[in-house]
């Protein structure tokens, strides 16, 4: 269970406005907002593209938030370094796209940002075994990775609760991120079965002010 503490909100800036993002970063801040989430896509690995290091780099210099990089690429090991040097905190690799998970968890690390794990949804939680103590997040798609605005996937909440466990059994300080269909209206229970922080998109940027909204967030997790 997580009711004794708010979850952490990390914004999608997929539902961001693209012609104004150091502005919706400045925005974010100003409201009380800590982390923000960026859904880095190659066309590839989903089936859609979004912003690269560049646009990362760029938008860093212009804010303190703590920047959440979701790399939905493949083969992300190339691309490590470049997103670590353009301001990653924290890099989130898909089980699904790594040959080597172990090496490459080894190497954010190494340069220095959080290292985490993104399982879509059919991906089991048994993948994560043996690399668990290595991980300061671990992302449960609740719906299949390459748009915004889908519906969220019910055995993801399942799928939450037995990862709980698992991070616990272990005594490990893991967190545990939800992104994909993740309003005010289901927080509450994403956070009784285990969620730390929630990615929300369109259900977040679609209802500003913002800070009006993350109360909203705020509130629905505790009622």
């Amino acid at each position: 269970m997580n009711t004794d503490k708010k979850p952490i909100l990390s914004p999608s800036l997929l539902s961001a406005d693209f012609s104004n993002l150091a502005g919706e970063l400045n925005a974010l801040e100003e409201a009380g907002l800590t982390w923000v989430h960026w859904d880095v896509m190659d066309g590839s690995f989903v089936p859609n593209i979004t912003f690269g290091t560049p646009v990362i780099a760029g938008c860093r210099k212009k804010s303190g938030l703590f920047f959440d990089v979701h790399l939905m690429i493949e083969d992300p090991d190339r691309y490590l370094e470049n997103f670590v040097r353009a301001g990653a905190d924290l890099l989130c690799v898909h089980a699904e796209a790594c040959r080597h998970l172990e090496r490459t968890l080894s190497e954010i690390s190494r340069l220095g940002a959080k290292p985490a794990v993104a399982l879509n949804p059919h991906t089991p939680l048994e993948i994560l075994e043996y690399v668990l103590p290595q991980l300061d997040l671990v992302l449960i798609m609740s719906v299949n990775p390459g748009f915004g605005g889908q519906k969220f996937i019910p055995f993801s909440l399942e799928k939450i609760r037995r990862l709980k466990s698992m991070i616990t059994a272990r005594d490990c300080k893991t967190l545990i991120q939800v992104d994909g269909g993740v309003p005010p209206d289901n927080t509450r229970e994403l956070t009784e079965c285990g969620a730390d922080v929630l990615v929300s998109g369109s259900a977040f940027f679609a209802h500003p002010p913002y800070q009006k909204r993350l109360e909203t967030f705020i509130t629905a997790a505790k009622d």
